[in-house]
């Protein structure tokens, strides 16, 4: 299962991407709306229970400041994916900057600022997961075979 957090409910239109590539391949997750910085309390509750609750990878999509993922990635070992999550003052450079700075021993996987950020993100946590699950394997193989067909539409031979 996958543990998607989002800083504050004006962050679900992005995060909606990573709903939408999770429910494609059948991966079960759960949504949360926790602030670090507004209920530190029940993030902290969160993430301490989250690998009892079968929680395989966390994905927080956070704006501004964007301490989500690294408070996350600090209080558990389950990998977590950061999704900077596009703000008006800095365009979602200040989330993603936030995001990827931290320090060493506390990783946080960091993809692109905004929509495409958040479907990779759910990418990203299905590859991890593909791992030890072939069945999920099979799907993201199939899954990058249509976006390659959807791509080239002509032989290789056409080109040369």
């Amino acid at each position: 299962m996958i543990g998607i957090i989002l800083g504050s409910k004006s962050d679900l239109p992005t995060m909606e991407n990573t709903k939408t590539i999770l429910e494609r391949f059948n991966v079960e997750y759960e949504l949360k709306i926790i602030s670090a910085h507004r209920a530190p309390e029940l993030l902290y509750q969160y993430a301490k229970t989250a690998e009892k609750r079968g929680i395989k990878v966390l994905i927080a999509g956070a704006g501004g400041a964007a301490h989500l993922p690294g408070v996350l990635a600090a209080l558990t070992t389950i990998p977590v994916i950061g999704v900077p999550i596009q703000s008006k003052a800095l365009n979602g450079l200040d989330s993603l900057l936030s995001i990827v700075q931290m320090p060493k021993g506390i990783p946080v996987a960091t993809v692109a600022i905004g929509d495409a950020g958040a479907a990779n993100a759910a990418l990203l946590a299905i590859s991890i997961l593909s791992g030890s699950d072939e069945e999920l394997k099979t799907k993201l193989i199939n899954y990058r075979q249509e976006m390659k067909k959807g791509f080239v539409d002509h032989e290789l031979s056409d080109i040369y």
